[in-house]
């Protein structure tokens, strides 16, 4: 790892949103919501709320340091830096909502905006970012400030399972691996239908399992848990199961596909220990190693509070988990659906 990546673990525990006396409780709670710790997919879904914003309280401001400002994984090309393909799948979204000038946008969950931000800049739309976190809203205006985006770009918080807005708001809607964190996926995809204006396209970004995943196979069962531990979702659902719940809520499909299957290279590039380069040591087995190593000296030295070592852990086992689970193909990070909200209601 780099003297740059030691000094990012290192701020990254420093610089936290739990207060240190409460951090190992709060590590300790949130694995409590999981299959491997006793918990159960029922037990998640009724307290998907306090689960998610625990995890996103805990991890942000580590996750904001290592990775960016956008919260997500995207299809790859060759010679394409990870920067880059986050940007080319932000503006892919943005061209396949037809997004122009003067229309009012929703990014449903939208992490600390860093999508939020570049859509808006590539397209010249206003957005509103929907999210629950109140942490994860107060550092989004904060970069909206700094990147002059105030008055284009805001952000109001509020569940996506009950939005505070009217019906047939916004001209267009997107959510980017947000919607896996409902524990009633139609509920969620249902609310988006009612605030987008008639005639207009909701995208949608998923997680999701394949139909290669089998639930009899004990393997496929334990990657399944370990990704909702990593992850925090209440449940994985298949790409079947999206589209049903797309379809229920009343959208009509334009596109769904797998964009993994286009990808020259896997959205895991950076993160596989397998494919080493200097380019993505900071990812790599050794760099993991060591950055779980940093994260237990600073917990030893009081600098960093009790749990950082076993938040690095659940974060790289969740990397770990998820790649092989692509590889597998039985698990796909990027299941992109397009869906129109029909003119008249009649027309579904």
């Amino acid at each position: 790892m780099s003297q740059s990546g030691a000094s990012n673990v290192s701020r990254a525990f420093q610089r936290r949103n739990i207060a240190r006396n409460q951090f190992e409780s709060a590590v300790e709670q949130y694995e409590k919501y999981h299959d491997i710790h006793g918990g159960d997919k029922e037990f998640r879904k009724s307290n998907y709320a306090h689960m998610a914003n625990t995890y996103y309280d805990l991890i942000t401001k580590f996750v904001e340091l290592m990775w960016g400002q956008s919260f997500h994984f995207a299809p790859r090309w060759h010679g394409e830096t990870l920067g880059e393909s986050i940007k080319r799948f932000e503006h892919f979204i943005a061209l396949q909502l037809g997004l122009k000038k003067g229309m009012k946008v929703l990014d449903v969950g939208c992490g600390i905006g860093g999508p939020l931000r570049e859509i808006a800049r590539f397209s010249s739309t206003d957005i509103t970012g929907l999210n629950n976190n109140a942490y994860q809203i107060s550092r989004g205006k904060e970069l909206n400030f700094s990147a002059g985006l105030s008055e284009q770009c805001n952000f109001i918080k509020g569940d996506f399972m009950n939005m505070p807005f009217p019906d047939n708001t916004f001209d267009a809607a997107y959510a980017i691996e947000a919607t896996i964190y409902a524990p009633d996926v139609l509920g969620a995809y249902r609310e988006i239908y009612r605030v987008l204006k008639p005639g207009q396209y909701f995208a949608l970004d998923e997680l999701c399992l394949t139909d290669k995943f089998d639930p009899n196979n004990a393997k496929h069962r334990d990657l399944k848990a370990k990704i909702e531990l990593g992850c925090a979702l209440p449940d994985v659902r298949t790409t079947r199961q999206c589209i049903q719940a797309m379809k229920e809520a009343g959208f009509e499909i334009v596109l769904a596909r797998d964009l993994a299957e286009d990808s020259p290279c896997p959205w895991y590039w950076d993160i596989d220990a397998r494919l080493f380069s200097w380019s993505n040591f900071s990812y790599s087995g050794v760099a993991k190693f060591l950055m779980r190593a940093i994260a237990g000296t600073l917990e030893f030295l009081r600098i960093a509070p009790k749990g950082s070592s076993k938040l690095v852990s659940i974060l790289h086992s969740a990397s770990n988990d998820l790649i092989i689970s692509c590889r597998e193909q039985i698990f796909t990070m990027t299941f992109f659906v397009l869906g129109r909200k029909p003119l008249k209601e009649s027309d579904v």
